[in-house]
């Protein structure tokens, strides 16, 4: 075990069991730092999608590269969220945070200083990485900076925090990227990161505690073949679905895809070659044997690709299918937050812990018809679709996901052991950020080739259809889920 005695604080929590351990001192300062964090991360991922096409139009290049602007985030992130929180687990959290945010700063400068379209979806690679180093390592501080009649309401402010950024998201990259300041258009939505992240890092030294690793002989170990063969087997499935379409299809593309379920499959086998060993496997091995868990990674992995895919196509057809600029498309999509948000509040504080799994189906429910409420809204229409016109479908279908949001994780985990409980909420977030790689590639892909065939307004139709399909599929897989949370809920 690593001494960390010039690390101590005299105000961080005490690493011995204690009766009564005193609450960390700066603990409500460091949880704003921590969803400073968050709502950095989050507002990255929903403001990119509005000025993808303004970006588009500056750098030129090809359809893939404008799903690969979104898809290089999310699939960094996927890819090494486990790893980061393992990292922070080893180095401690702190150390991970002020890193994490440092890192992610600066890769968003270097996305808005990028000088063509290979050098953004590089850069915003490097910033999905810095973004899973710095992500998980709040969860871990949180748990051990709040005592346990705290930790609800500290949970409790991620709702309304999240959900605001949520809403701000696509508005307000309508809005730099329109405004142009100084000159910079659509660069201002990764400029506003630097002060952000510096911040961040700053204020996270002042502020988070430092004592913070696990004390465990285990966790001193990185499994390396095992971040390299779950990045090989996501990587095999993204990438050939971006880029195929434009490519022919050609056999390799089929061959990746069909690659990557085996090298997952190995990488469970070496999962578990690493438990027998003594050592510390990245994921535990036991997760996959449960049926609820697996569903639940279905599910999820469903769920969220639709999520991201309609919302990326909807985007995407209000600014090249009907010419709007990023300020309208951004004003649009306000409905669609605010449904997002009240969904999410009503399922996590009222109907989810009375109704647990049936919430999640209603929510299926609701998005499939405010889907295909989207779709009729623009069917058959080249012109006279207004904001206004949208705004109810759009409502809805935001509202229908908001109540699927909320519940979701603490149902999840409702079927894994306690033990489990930290891997498992790892690789639910990591699926939740695959989806989002995977449905802007499938998505946006058939989008693309409906598109340059038919027209704008035909391809969002079917795609829009696409995804109340999808959507369908879900709520029947989330049968498989238990029927009610975690007792107290798992966070």
């Amino acid at each position: 075990m690593t001494s960390q005695a010039t690390e101590t604080v005299p105000d961080s929590p005490p690493e011995g069991p204690s009766d009564s351990p005193p609450p960390y001192r700066w603990r409500w300062a460091a949880l704003a730092v921590i969803l400073v964090a968050e709502v950095m991360d989050l507002l990255d991922t929903t403001i990119v999608g509005v000025a993808s096409p303004a970006i588009h139009r500056q750098f030129g290049g090809s359809d893939s590269q404008i799903q690969w602007i979104s898809a290089a985030y999310t699939l960094a992130f996927a890819v090494l969220l486990v790893t980061g929180a393992r990292l922070g687990d080893i180095y401690g959290r702190k150390r991970l945070f002020v890193v994490g945010a440092a890192g992610f700063a600066l890769s968003s400068l270097l996305c808005a200083t990028a000088t063509g379209p290979g050098m953004l979806i590089g850069a915003r690679g490097v910033q999905g990485a810095f973004g899973a180093l710095l992500i998980p390592q709040g969860l871990g501080l949180i748990r051990g900076m709040f005592p346990p009649k705290e930790m609800g309401a500290a949970f409790g402010l991620f709702g309304p925090v999240l959900g605001l950024s949520s809403v701000l998201g696509p508005t307000l990259g309508g809005y730099l990227t329109s405004a142009d300041w100084f000159g910079t258009g659509w660069r201002m939505i990764f400029l506003i990161n630097l002060p952000l992240g510096l911040a961040a890092a700053a204020l996270a030294l002042r502020f988070l505690p430092a004592n913070d690793r696990t004390r465990s002989a285990t966790a001193t170990r990185l499994d390396p073949l095992g971040v390299l063969l779950i990045s090989a087997s996501v990587l095999l499935l993204v990438y050939p679905l971006v880029q195929g379409r434009e490519l022919g299809w050609p056999l390799w593309t089929y061959l990746s895809m069909a690659a990557a379920l085996p090298v997952l499959w190995l990488f469970v086998l070496h999962q578990r070659r690493v438990l027998r060993a003594g050592g510390s496997p990245l994921v535990e091995p036991s997760l996959f044997a449960k049926r609820a868990f697996t569903g639940a990674l279905a599910t999820g992995l469903v769920f969220f690709a639709a999520m991201s895919g309609l919302m990326l196509v909807f985007t995407l057809y209000l600014q090249l299918g009907l010419g709007w600029t990023p300020l309208h498309s951004g004003l649009t999509m306000i409905p669609f937050s605010l449904g997002i948000v009240a969904g999410a509040v009503l399922s996590g504080a009222v109907l989810g812990p009375k109704y647990g799994r049936r919430v999640l189906h209603a929510g299926l429910a609701v998005a499939v018809l405010g889907a295909l409420a989207l779709w009729a809204s623009i069917a058959g229409r080249s012109a006279g679709v207004t904001s206004w016109g949208l705004a109810p479908a759009v409502l809805v279908t935001g509202f229908g996901l908001g109540l699927i949001m909320a519940p979701f994780f603490d149902i999840a985990l409702a079927g894994v052991d306690e033990p489990e409980v930290g891997s498992a909420s790892g690789v639910l977030n990591a699926v939740q950020q695959l989806g989002g790689s995977v449905g802007v590639a499938v998505f946006g892909t058939t989008f693309f080739g409906w598109a340059a065939s038919d027209g704008f307004q035909p391809a969002t139709g079917r795609t829009l259809g696409l995804a109340a399909a999808a959507l369908a599929v879900a709520f029947a897989v989330a049968f498989l889920l238990p029927r009610q949370a975690r007792p107290e809920g798992a966070h």
